[in-house]
């Protein structure tokens, strides 16, 4: 697969801002509801922004920092890298999500929040946007990030800017099921 780069980073970034509109909507949510869960083990609405936040503690200032070294210019074409595509592909959510395990430090379940959650995912969504246009200045084939697994694996900024808007894509929808549930 091969993809306009300018065309990938358009998508992503207009998934990223249908993300934004969604969870700006959710303020106007009771906390109760944000809270509700559909079991005693599965994530409410604020879990599923909790798990995303904590993500992107890690991919923001990792990416920012990539693309603020880098001294590539911007190539036409993205081409996904092997073990990366395998990465995005696996986050997009199926027609029944299918339930995944978390790492420990990643998994918010049984956490007291409230809407401070929501208003950090916002800001962490502009921030994401922010760098899918600086992203436009530099090669999404040949600059690399580290994953939040293995700082010794590393995939292709592209790669990484997709398994980042897939995986919020993927926990948002989950987040649309617990509350059309509730």
């Amino acid at each position: 697969m091969k993809i306009p780069a300018s065309q990938l980073l358009d998508e992503l970034k207009t998934l990223t801002k249908e993300h934004l509109q969604y969870t700006e909507n959710l303020l106007r949510q009771s906390d109760d509801k944000l809270n509700s869960r559909m079991s005693n083990e599965s994530w409410s609405v604020l879990e599923c922004l909790e798990h995303l936040n904590r993500y992107g503690n890690f991919y923001i200032p990792e990416i920012s920092h990539r693309i603020s070294s880098s001294k590539t210019s911007p190539t036409p074409v993205f081409k996904p890298g092997m073990l990366g595509n395998y990465f995005a592909q696996s986050m997009l959510p199926k027609e029944k999500l299918n339930k995944m395990k978390t790492f420990k430090n990643m998994n918010p379940v049984h956490s007291q929040l409230d809407k401070e959650v929501i208003k950090e995912f916002i800001k962490q969504q502009c921030q994401l946007i922010e760098l899918l246009e600086k992203a436009k200045e530099t090669d999404l084939n040949t600059v690399k990030t580290s994953i939040s697994i293995s700082k010794l694996i590393r995939l292709k900024l592209g790669d990484t800017f997709r398994f980042v808007v897939y995986h919020n894509l993927r926990h948002i929808r989950q987040a649309e099921n617990i509350l059309s549930a509730s």
